[in-house]
């Protein structure tokens, strides 16, 4: 980046993570919007189209006597990114430091301490918020609905992909125990062999193999291996492509921040059925966008799901609804207005929405 472009930067998004994850997808969505209210920049992996890219030539400039009077914000959404901006500012660099936090548990002394520092605190959530013990503003996730969006024709979308049945139902996300890929196996074990229209599929890396190998061979044994497709990472890009391939989505997390596949889901019109995590709870009108169920409970899972596979035609309505409710609540547009403000407090330039 030439000088006068680092001049009027006034967002470092950094991105340090080794591999691909929601919080990356998130980056990815949100900061070439804000580039266009703002002068954003991305430091790190996975740059997305559509936003300018700064070295670590870039990063050791902005430390430059010409640069230091002209104050510009470290927008961190993990620890890490939270304690390189820490350490930058320590060492002179003009940063003001935001940090996103989507988790709800109790954090490590280390967070609580970093948390302290910031300038501007983010929450994807209330029960996120809650737990940071300062005030923060709750800035829910968007997508881009234009991206996530039904299909045509849902049937013909299935059918084109030469898996077996008339409908598919699905779970995306690394395959582990704490984003509840076994209940959701444990369902489907239970209601694939009363409902054979059915294909379940599975989407997301495996972090630990043995676990993923153990749920394989649980299949197999039911004589399932052609109806529960593990689909192992797919490159992000063809994920909004399987949301409408796919009839209902199951949200089985154990725990989660916000949940990202939730309003992606939504927003393909896909009917949902959700466990109680993350920001389920807040997204998901139970009964009217989705149905909500107990987390970690694999018998409320199957008998939420039952009924939309029994009636193919129930689905309809539920996924039509919840689009409308992400296009009325959870736009990627109405993320990025709302952070954007977050900055121009910060900044000193205007005022930031509601704590």
């Amino acid at each position: 980046m030439d000088p006068e472009q680092l001049s009027g930067l006034t967002v470092v998004v950094p991105n340090l993570h080794w591999r691909y994850s929601g919080v990356t997808a998130t980056n990815r969505m949100v900061a070439p919007r804000l580039a266009g209210l703002l002068s954003v920049a991305w430091f790190g992996r996975d740059a997305p189209d559509g936003i300018r890219r700064l070295s670590v030539r870039d990063i050791l400039r902005l430390r430059g006597r010409a640069q230091r009077g002209k104050p510009r914000i470290w927008h961190a959404r993990r620890n890490n990114e939270m304690l390189v901006g820490l350490a930058l500012r320590a060492l002179g660099w003009p940063f003001r430091l935001i940090f996103t936090s989507a988790g709800q548990r109790r954090h490590s002394w280390i967070t609580r301490f970093m948390v302290s520092r910031v300038d501007g605190l983010i929450a994807t959530s209330a029960a996120s918020a809650s737990y940071l013990l300062r005030p923060a503003t709750i800035v829910h996730h968007g997508v881009d609905t234009d991206v996530y969006r039904p299909p045509p024709d849902r049937a013909a979308a299935f059918a084109a992909t030469g898996l077996p049945g008339k409908y598919a139902i699905g779970c995306f996300g690394r395959v582990r125990a704490q984003k509840g890929t076994d209940l959701f196996v444990e369902a489907m074990c239970a209601l694939l062999p009363r409902h054979p229209d059915y294909t379940a599929i599975i989407i997301g890396a495996i972090d630990d193999r043995a676990f993923a190998d153990a749920l394989q061979e649980r299949v197999r044994a039911k004589g399932l291996a052609e109806r529960v497709r593990f689909l192992g990472e797919l490159p992000i890009a063809e994920l909004p492509r399987w949301y409408q391939r796919i009839s209902i989505y199951a949200f089985t997390s154990r725990n989660e921040g916000f949940g990202l596949t939730l309003i992606e889901a939504m927003a393909a019109g896909t009917a949902l059925v959700a466990a109680r995590a993350g920001a389920a709870e807040t997204v998901v009108v139970d009964g009217e966008t989705g149905a909500l169920v107990p987390v970690g409970d694999a018998a409320a899972l199957a008998s939420a799901l039952e009924p939309l596979m029994r009636d193919p035609e129930r689905a309809r309505p539920l996924g039509q609804k919840a689009r409308a409710r992400v296009i009325a609540e959870f736009s990627v547009e109405a993320e990025v207005e709302r952070i954007a403000a977050v900055y121009r407090n910060v900044l000193g330039l205007g005022s930031a929405p509601p704590a």
